[in-house]
């Protein structure tokens, strides 16, 4: 009897779930996903989380197609000429082809404070702490979220709904992806809820104290509890193993999410650097790079030549509550467009975004190769114009 070509998926995000169940497209192939808890989290929903107004964890097996093998533990290393992945347990999981989906999380605050006390809500641990303070805490006491972008706004919106008293320092502008048309629809159900938002050149937090946080033109604000949302980092995994990175910690590709270092380690979703042109960091982009890094290992297997990255986005969409939103549609290379909509349709939009993930998820765990990302963006188009107007080293 033939032996299976051994998978091994670093990551049991979306990016690293969808990978894993399009790799059951061939019977000849044993995969092992490598993830830190044994719950799927719905990144997504964790400010509903936070707040109490909804669950942001599903089951593997609602998610994970029979046969997966899923190793709860922490990979510490990867060893490319060995071909196995080290785990913080002691032990080691070999394979003969790797994909790196270890996702993101939230930059180390460099601002004085913000890491003793500040609260950050990109991980499932780091929300359920903040739920925890929230609960305990007075339910007057005033929050300060820092960050505009949408994790930003997804929180502020959704404690204030609850009740709570929050402010917004955006650090900025308000959504900075958001077109003028959007963004005003956002301001409108933000200051609907009570939300009060300090935006524009001096909207800058410099200091978090336990009460309270400084803004840049001296002003200080009360914050009983200051959520933490201001930029995402990547795990810094790939470049302790000595695969070459971009500046933010990526894995460096080619265009079909392969390692520059090594053929046999493919990056999925978050922490994959193709061409050093990354894609935005989205649960959008996450799943299409994840079932294209499954694609690129079976090519590979059987011996063929790996398709490149061919992906268009969508847009953006944002939770306000949980009876407001905004969609700001984009054209397919990810700029901003000027249609969007906001309010109770574009809150049952986001919702069905929401719900449609984990249905495709499981609909790719009961029929391996039923996902299908929308194509059309000319990635490779912006690739070539880039590494022409590239500065010569």
């Amino acid at each position: 009897m033939d032996r299976k070509t051994d998978v091994v998926v670093i990551g049991g995000g979306y990016a690293g779930v969808i990978a894993a169940n399009h790799l059951r497209m061939r019977d000849d192939v044993s995969i092992t996903v490598i993830n830190p808890r044994p719950h799927f989290v719905e990144r997504i929903r964790l400010h509903q989380l936070v707040a109490g107004s909804g669950n942001a964890v599903a089951e593997y097996d609602a998610v994970l197609g029979e046969g997966i093998r899923l190793v709860v533990d922490e990979a510490t290393a990867i060893d490319g000429m060995r071909r196995s992945v080290a785990l913080q347990s002691g032990g080691s999981v070999a394979y003969d082809y790797l994909i790196y989906a270890v996702g993101s999380r939230s930059a180390a605050p460099t601002v004085p404070g913000a890491a003793e006390y500040a609260y950050d809500i990109a991980e499932f641990e780091h929300a359920e702490r903040l739920r925890t303070a929230l609960a305990d805490a007075d339910p007057t006491a005033p929050v300060t979220v820092v960050g505009g972008g949408p994790t930003g706004i997804e929180t502020a919106a959704e404690l204030a709904e609850a009740g709570r008293p929050v402010t917004l320092v955006c650090g900025g502008v308000l959504g900075p992806y958001l077109r003028s048309g959007a963004r005003r629809s956002v301001a409108r159900q933000l200051a609907r809820l009570g939300v009060r938002v300090i935006d524009g050149p001096d909207a800058k937090v410099v200091t978090v104290h336990p009460h309270s946080v400084v803004l840049a033109d001296g002003r200080e604000l009360p914050s009983t509890i200051t959520v933490w949302t201001a930029g995402f980092g990547v795990p810094d995994l790939a470049a302790r193993s000595g695969l070459s990175t971009d500046a933010a910690g990526r894995l460096l590709t080619d265009e079909t999410l392969t390692s520059i270092d090594d053929p046999r380690i493919v990056a999925a979703g978050d922490a994959a650097s193709p061409s050093n042109q990354p894609l935005r960091m989205s649960c959008q982009a996450a799943i299409p790079l994840g079932a294209h890094a499954a694609e690129t290992v079976l090519s590979r297997i059987a011996e063929t030549e790996p398709s490149v990255l061919d992906f268009a986005f969508v847009g953006q969409c944002i939770s306000l509550g949980r009876k407001g939103a905004a969609v700001q549609l984009a054209h397919f290379d990810d700029t901003a467009g000027r249609a969007y909509l906001g309010g109770r349709l574009a809150a049952a939009v986001k919702e069905a975004v929401c719900k449609s993930t984990v249905w495709g998820l499981a609909r790719e765990a009961r029929k391996p190769g039923s996902y299908s990302a929308i194509k059309g963006g000319k990635r490779q188009q912006r690739v070539a114009a880039a590494a022409v107007t590239a500065p010569q080293m």
